[in-house]
C-alpha cells in the first residue's frame, strides 16, 4: 500500500495567509506545506487540498484513478476545490467499514473533536490510522489498551499499526494513547501532520518530532506503508539544563508529552506559608498531563534502581491514586517501567545539604562534606544502572556572579558537579536557553 502526501500542513495551510509571524516567514520551500491530504494507492483521497490535482502531479500522481474521497474533518481553511470528474467527498460514520472494489478496506475511528479518524487497511494485510487536525482517538480513554466499541482506533486487525499519520505537536497525548493501547509500538513509522506555525520550521520542528518518536516529510512524499523505516533513536537518559525561566521544565515535560504511564518526581515538596511556591507548583502542576502520576519525594536512587514496582507513597495523576498501581496500560509491563521525570536536581541536592549539615562551615568539614560525596555519588550510580527512561531538570548556576557567602558559593560549587557527573551518565544533555533547546550532547 503507498501513500502520498499531497500536503502535511494545518487546514490553514503553512505559512498561513497573511499571517506575520516568524515562524510563517520562515516557512519557505521545503518547509512550506499546504493542507494535509493523503492520497492511497491512487484510488482513494483523504481530505482536500487547494489545487489536489496539481499537488497530485507534482508527486508524480494522478488522481484520475481515485473510486472514493472522504473528509475528516470540518473544513475552515480555503475554500474546496474538487476536481472535474472525482467523486463528491463524504463521511463514514463513526464504526463503520468501507470496502473498495481494489480490496482497500476502510473503518470510521471516532475521536475527541468534531471529526473523523481513517484505519485503512490494505489488500496485503498493511494497516494505518489517520487522524484528523487536534485530535485523539475517542475509545482508548487514558491508555487502557481495550477497545469500547467498534469506532475506537485499535480494532479491526488488531495489533500495532504500520503507520499513524496524526497530529503529533498539538497533540502529543494522543500518540501516548495509542502506545498504551499497543496500538503503536517501536516498529509503527509515525508521521506528523496537520503542521501549523506553533513551532519554528527546520531543525527545531524535527528535533521536537524525533523527542516524541515521529518524523515529518515534505509535501509529495511518498510512503510505503510497512516499509521498515528507522524510528528516531529516544536517549534513554536525559539531562536539560537551564537557569530561572528559561524554559528548562517545559522542555524536560515536552519530552515525555507523547508518552503514557509517565511518573513525575517533584523534589521540592511543599512550603508552608510561602503562597508564591505555591503558584510555581500550580502551574507546573497545570501544564502537565493530566494521565502522568507525582510522587513528591527527595529519595530518587530506590526510584531509579527499581525496574519492578516502585516504592514509597504519595504519588497521584494529578489527584490521588496509588503510586504503585498503574491503571490499564494494556503493554503487561511492570508499573516501575514508568519513565521518570525528575524535577529538579537543584532542589534534591538542597534538601541533601541540610540533612548533612552542609551550610554550617564546621559541620560541613567534620564530615559533611563526605556525607555530601556519598550522597551525590550514590545517586550518580543509580542513574547510571537504571533500565528506565529518564528525563532530569537542573539548573545551570555557574554563569551568573559569585555569591556573597560562603554557603551560596558551595551550593554553586557542588550543583556544578552534581550536574556533571550526572550529566556524564545520560545519552542527552541539553542547555535550555530563552526558551531555545541547544544540544551538549545527543
Amino acid at each position: 500500500m503507498e501513500l502520498t502526501l499531497l500536503g502535511t500542513g494545518a487546514p490553514r495551510g503553512l505559512p498561513r495567509p497573511g499571517c506575520p509571524c516568524a515562524a510563517c516567514a520562515r516557512a519557505v520551500g521545503g518547509e512550506a506545506r499546504a493542507a494535509t491530504a493523503l492520497l492511497v494507492d491512487g484510488a482513494l483521497l483523504i481530505d482536500l487540498t487547494p489545487g489536489p490535482a496539481f499537488a497530485a502531479a507534482r508527486a508524480g500522481q494522478s488522481l484520475t484513478a481515485v473510486r472514493q474521497v472522504l473528509l475528516s474533518h470540518p473544513h475552515d481553511g480555503p475554500a474546496l476545490e474538487v476536481p472535474a470528474g472525482l467523486p463528491q467527498p463524504g463521511r463514514v460514520a463513526d464504526g463503520r467499514e468501507l470496502a473498495l472494489l481494489d480490496g482497500h478496506r476502510v473503518r470510521a475511528v471516532a475521536v475527541d473533536v468534531p471529526g473523523t479518524g481513517y484505519e485503512i487497511g490494505g489488500p496485503d494485510g498493511e494497516r494505518l490510522l489517520y487522524l484528523p487536525p487536534g485530535a485523539a482517538p475517542a475509545g482508548l480513554g487514558e491508555g487502557n489498551g481495550t477497545t469500547a466499541g467498534r469506532g475506537d482506533a485499535h480494532g479491526a486487525g488488531g495489533g500495532p499499526y504500520d503507520l499513524v499519520l496524526l497530529d503529533v505537536l498539538a497533540r502529543p497525548d494522543a500518540l501516548a494513547r495509542l502506545r498504551a493501547g499497543e496500538a503503536v509500538d517501536a516498529a509503527t513509522d509515525v508521521v506528523a501532520v496537520h503542521i501549523d506555525h506553533g513551532v519554528p520550521p527546520g531543525p527545531e520542528l524535527h528535533r521536537r518530532l524525533a523527542a516524541a518518536g515521529a518524523r515529518a516529510v515534505p509535501d509529495g512524499s511518498s510512503l510505503v506503508v510497512g516499509e521498515y523505516h528507522a524510528v528516531p533513536d529516544l536517549p534513554r537518559r536525559t539531562l536539560v539544563l537551564g537557569g530561572a525561566r528559561s524554559g528548562k521544565s517545559a522542555e524536560a515535560e515536552r519530552r515525555l508529552a507523547a508518552f503514557p504511564d509517565v511518573l513525575y518526581v517533584a523534589t521540592g515538596g511543599t512550603r508552608e506559608g510561602d503562597t508564591e511556591w505555591a503558584q510555581r507548583v500550580t502551574l507546573h502542576r497545570e501544564r502537565r498531563p493530566g494521565s502522568w502520576r507525582t510522587a513528591e519525594t527527595c529519595d530518587l536512587v530506590p526510584l531509579l534502581l527499581d525496574d519492578g514496582a516502585e516504592a514509597g507513597g504519595g504519588a497521584s495523576p494529578g489527584a490521588g491514586t496509588d503510586l504503585g498501581a498503574v491503571p490499564g496500560t494494556g503493554t503487561g509491563r511492570k508499573p516501575g517501567a514508568a519513565p521518570l521525570l525528575i524535577d529538579c536536581l537543584a532542589l534534591w541536592l538542597t534538601h541533601v545539604m541540610d540533612e548533612v549539615g552542609a551550610w554550617d562551615d564546621a559541620t560541613w568539614e567534620a564530615g559533611g562534606r563526605q556525607a555530601l560525596r556519598e550522597r551525590t555519588d550514590a545517586l550518580v550510580a543509580a542513574v547510571r544502572a537504571t533500565r528506565r527512561t529518564v528525563v532530569a531538570v537542573s539548573n545551570e548556576v555557574g554563569s551568573g556572579i559569585v555569591p556573597a557567602t560562603a554557603s551560596g558559593r558551595r551550593f554553586r560549587d557542588e550543583l556544578g558537579r552534581l550536574n556533571a557527573a550526572f550529566g556524564a551518565e545520560c545519552e542527552q544533555l541539553l542547555l535550555v536557553v530563552a526558551g531555545q533547546a541547544l544540544a551538549l550532547r545527543g
